[in-house]
């Protein structure tokens, strides 16, 4: 392939980018890329489009979803690669949303460390199996399981029992 090509095949496109053929089609039907079809209905794609695919998996790579990516492109001037500076621009965009994911990933790590030396996830306080302790009130234990098994019990005792004796291993 020449430099100089103007268009490329999305077999040409998938070789350069490392992207599979699939991916770019899928990336096309989710209109994060265009194409255009040849008389024999054949996908070209604009030498842009791999900066363009560089760009999708960049954002995805950092946790980005595919409509939010979609936006961000649908911003971008159409037959021109993205420049630094719009990348800048864009990414700005998502900061505070991956601030917040941030912050989101550390609470539960923290969460998950105090929770780890409980090893079961049933504790009254267990912060995880039992956030703000809603259900500390009612006493110890799998609150909800009991209450389940409450309003199943009433409705068929014999069908309850044997379920709740397979849930907790015995049957």
């Amino acid at each position: 392939m020449s430099w100089k090509t103007r268009e490329l095949t999305v077999g040409q496109l998938a070789a350069r980018s490392g992207v599979a053929v699939s991916a770019l089609h899928f990336y096309e039907r989710q209109g994060l890329l265009r194409s255009r079809r040849t008389a024999g209905n054949q996908r070209r794609y604009t030498r842009d489009t791999l900066r363009r695919v560089a760009f999708i998996r960049v954002s995805q790579r950092v946790g980005i979803p595919l409509s939010a990516i979609r936006e961000a492109l649908a911003r971008l001037p159409e037959e021109r690669t993205p420049t630094r500076e719009d990348w800048a621009r864009l990414s700005a965009m998502w900061r505070s949303e991956l601030d917040d994911r941030i912050l989101q990933l550390q609470r539960l790590r923290d969460d998950l460390t105090g929770c780890i030396g409980c090893g079961c996830l049933s504790l009254s306080d267990c912060v995880l199996s039992n956030p703000h302790d809603v259900l500390g009130e009612e006493g110890p234990g799998a609150r909800r399981l009991l209450v389940d098994c409450v309003r199943s019990c009433a409705e068929d005792p014999v069908a309850d029992s044997s379920s709740a004796r397979d849930s907790a291993g015995d049957g």
